[in-house]
């Protein structure tokens, strides 16, 4: 219940609103959000490099509906990608294709996204197109593969473990050997294409992990679960997948002591980075995930 309410939030331009005004006032989306600004997200990432941690970053503002918006923010992804290169960071991007004006014209997302893999391609980085609510799913996936012939070694993809789908089209991504990043899926979904229930949900990441880890596939294994880990530390030692394979990844600001503890322990470890001034749809769906984070929200609004 507390998750759909949530949910229900994050689509309310209005609550998005207040939402926004009140983290900037009180600071508490600092907790999610790695700043407002392309240099306060280079901080938080030379940071985590500095603790032998890499970095995936976004650039937050999903569902443009406005071509010069959306030609503004590949602009920006451009930037960020010779930025990226110019401080000598250890970082990648993650684009998603609403934002590159999917919803506004499919030939005017694809040149955007062009457009970035071509610089990607040239500073030698990676492009790692996220993965939205089911609404975007196909569309999101038959671009990706379109631009997958020019630039296998510069973009990936996502896969969420909530849909009923995704088995289907993991096998059909990894057969490719396309890099895919496997995480559980946090928009509202009605039963009839999702599964409802988390226990589903759960058995079906296992089931879809196993599969990416013995196939072509580049795995990136997006939880911040201790069952999905320990399962996964285990398979791969027992199946001895290469460590070339397969990398881990988890959210800014959730969990960062096992972050710093898997580091240690000599795996690939990378934390998805955002940042921007809209921060408020993806805080709100943080909040979904872990109810306990409202009571970090309180903590701050009353502190002096």
């Amino acid at each position: 219940m507390f998750r759909n309410l949530m949910l229900r939030f994050a689509g309310s331009p209005r609550l998005l609103n207040v939402v926004s005004k009140v983290g900037i006032r009180y600071r508490f989306a600092h907790r999610f959000i790695a700043g407002e600004t392309i240099e306060e997200a280079i901080k938080v990432v030379s940071d985590l490099n500095s603790r032998s941690i890499l970095a995936s970053i976004d650039m937050l503002g999903e569902g443009v509906r406005d071509e010069r918006e959306a030609n503004a923010a590949a602009d920006a992804y451009s930037a960020l990608l010779a930025r990226i290169s110019q401080e000598q960071i250890d970082a990648n991007i993650s684009v998603k294709l609403t934002q590159l004006g999917l919803d506004v014209s499919r030939d005017l997302c694809r040149d955007n996204l062009v457009r970035i893999l071509e610089r990607a391609r040239q500073v030698q980085n990676f492009v790692c197109v996220d993965m939205e609510s089911s609404a975007h799913t196909q569309r999101t996936l038959d671009l990706f593969f379109e631009v997958y012939e020019h630039f296998p070694c510069q973009v990936g993809t996502v896969i969420q473990s909530y849909l009923y789908r995704s088995e289907k089209d993991i096998q059909e991504l990894s057969q490719k050997g396309c890099s895919i990043r496997l995480c559980k899926g946090a928009y509202k979904e009605p039963p009839e294409i999702a599964f409802p229930r988390k226990a589903d949900v759960d058995r079906n990441y296992i089931k879809l992990l196993d599969m990416l880890l013995v196939s072509p596939a580049y795995t990136a294994i997006a939880t911040h679960d201790d069952a999905m880990i320990d399962h996964a530390c285990r398979f791969i030692a027992d199946n001895q997948v290469p460590a070339s394979k397969y990398e881990f990844q988890m959210l800014y600001g959730v969990r960062r002591e096992l972050q710093f503890r898997l580091a240690k322990q000599g795996y690939k470890m990378r934390v998805y980075v955002p940042y921007g001034r809209h921060w408020a749809p993806y805080y709100m769906r943080r909040l979904a995930e872990r109810p306990a984070n409202v009571f970090f929200i309180a903590k701050n609004l009353f502190r002096k």
